[in-house]
């Protein structure tokens, strides 16, 4: 996944957030999400990763919700 396509979606995987975010690896994404660095919601059983509020906190504008022209 790019940096472009994770800013085109509402929620993203711990893995996914951390590795396009941040540049870690599984384990160290799920260390960040656990201690708060990554912010995270509970969908049923799975953790998920807001994508507008953490492009928020780095700085960077989201594009979910855009419709292709």
């Amino acid at each position: 996944m790019t940096l472009d396509e994770a800013l085109k979606r509402a929620t993203i995987s711990v893995p996914d957030a951390g590795k396009v975010f941040f540049g870690l690896a599984r384990g160290a994404s799920y260390d960040a999400a656990k201690s708060g660095d990554i912010p995270t919601i509970k969908i049923g059983g799975r953790l998920v990763v807001p994508v507008v509020p953490l492009a928020e906190k780095l700085g960077l504008r989201s594009r979910a919700g855009e419709r292709a022209a």
